[in-house]
């Protein structure tokens, strides 16, 4: 360290800028965004050689200066400020002239057009979020009109949250690119000086007359780096700002990423009716399917019995003159087939709702399911209190499904059904021994049970590796108490 005196104020103040362009062959993060290098990664100049393969191997803080992600985020804070310069301007100047002239009628459309315009910053807002951060936001709700003309346009605008989302956004959003940008720019030129500083540090002799980077200066003395020492600690310096400046931007652009989301996306509102008609439409879907499957039950079981013993008592009818003997044979089949039909109507009144399950509940029900399995099944209920019936007419169908599936198809030696509540929610699960295998995208029964869960706010979490055993939690929102009787 050089320390000179009586030179008065040194001139130059050795803040050399090296810009720094990365070439072909830095390393892509095409991974899912939880972190520096998580992806799987591609050579983008050198290919998938040992090369890429050492790359793969360094520490993510080693990797995050040259990856493609630490650029693009980069980039997108660069691009901030003047974006929100001009969003800033805009916004208040439209929203300035239109609340000034609301004396008159001018005031409206203008402040229509501020807004109208800044919902479309947003959506190229939101398309350079999606291209440069890699953040899938939502459109947020369209403009609801009821009836067509400017007037009715001018009055969803003004009515409508999304537009005061994103005026809120293009006010909020100057400041914070402002300050964004200053740390970025600074920690980025600083630590890519420092670290090339030992190439370039002879500029100062040379052209400047000093030694180096004026580290102190006053009247009496300066002090320079420019020995070797003093060079390789700058450069390490310089190393350490460097290694950190992707992740110090990466948190500045999850402030973005919030903004983003929570300004110009889909209010929570807007995403909840979006869920509730989907909802809805599940429910009338399932409804439908199963008006159709008792029509089919009973045109294809119980009606066709019926028909038939009509006609077989109107045979014995005809033959009781003629020969009674066959006419008794008659009519002690139709009794059987009576016996029948009762039957196949007992199975279709308890798949619509059992009477034990109104009358005693989800465990008497679910012993009853459980006894006519062709596995033993523990059935253990935990409920001091009934929950809503329709939420327990959804669990015993849920369970009901499960021991059919375990039945039919999973070769299981014993299963078990145990119900609980643990605070505002219902649980149910029913595990088995069986091959397992089980998969709710494979379009089976499960698909359309985690549907019926769905459309109630409830989850279906299916367990089941391959050679089992397999757990199907179902998971309900407990609502409409009431006592046990």
């Amino acid at each position: 360290m050089a320390t000179e005196y009586g030179q008065g104020y040194a001139h130059g103040d050795g803040h050399g800028h090296d810009r720094h362009d990365g070439g072909p062959g830095y390393g892509y993060d095409s991974g899912p965004g939880h972190g520096y290098g998580s992806g799987l990664g591609y050579d983008s100049g050198l290919g998938l050689g040992l090369a890429g393969e050492r790359r793969r191997r360094l520490p993510a803080g080693l990797r995050a200066p040259f990856e493609a992600r630490s650029w693009r985020e980069f980039g997108y804070v660069l691009l901030s400020l003047p974006i929100g310069i001009l969003l800033f301007v805009y916004a208040v100047t439209m929203v300035s002239l239109g609340a000034g002239l609301l004396v008159t009628f001018l005031g409206v459309p203008v402040l229509a057009a501020g807004l109208a315009g800044c919902r479309g910053f947003g959506a190229l807002e939101r398309a350079r979020a999606r291209g440069m951060l890699r953040l899938e936001v939502a459109d947020p709700e369209p403009l609801r009109m009821r009836k067509q003309g400017v007037l009715a346009w001018m009055g969803a605008v003004l009515k409508s949250g999304t537009s005061w989302r994103t005026l809120l956004y293009a006010v909020v959003q100057f400041p914070w690119s402002v300050f964004s940008f200053v740390v970025a720019v600074n920690f980025w030129a600083y630590g890519w000086a420092l670290l090339t500083y030992p190439l370039w540090f002879w500029v100062f002799p040379v052209y400047a007359g000093q030694g180096g980077i004026q580290l102190y200066g006053d009247s009496t003395h300066s002090v320079y780096l420019d020995n070797p020492f003093e060079i390789t600690v700058t450069a390490l310096v310089g190393l350490l700002f460097t290694l950190a400046t992707p992740w110090i931007v990466r948190a500045l652009t999850m402030v973005d990423r919030l903004l983003v989301h929570g300004l110009l996306g889909p209010s929570r509102l807007s995403a909840r009716v979006v869920e509730l008609e989907s909802d809805r439409g599940v429910v009338v879907d399932t409804a439908a399917a199963d008006l159709r499957r008792i029509e089919r039950d009973l045109h294809d079981g119980a009606q066709a019995r019926l028909v038939a013993l009509a006609m077989d008592l109107g045979l014995a009818k005809e033959k009781l003159t003629e020969d009674p003997q066959a006419a008794a044979r008659m009519v002690d089949e139709a009794h059987g087939e009576v016996k029948t039909a009762l039957q196949e109507l007992r199975d279709l009144a308890r798949g619509i709702h059992p009477a034990v399950l109104t009358d005693r509940g989800l465990d008497a029900a679910l012993s009853a399911v459980a006894s006519r399995c062709t596995v033993p099944v523990q059935v253990e209920v935990d409920l001091t209190e009934r929950p809503a019936p329709a939420i327990e007419g959804i669990a015993y169908f849920t369970v009901s499904e499960l021991l059919q599936n375990i039945s039919k198809h999973s070769r299981a030696t014993w299963a078990a059904v145990d119900v609980w509540r643990v605070d505002g929610r219902l649980l149910v699960q029913v595990v088995d021994n069986g091959v397992g295998g089980a998969d709710v995208s494979a379009g089976s029964g499960l698909a359309g049970l985690a549907e019926r869960l769905d459309a109630v706010d409830g989850i279906l979490i299916v367990d089941s590796p391959t050679g089992g055993p397999t757990r199907v939690t179902a998971e309900l929102p407990w609502r409409g108490e009431r006592a046990t009787g």
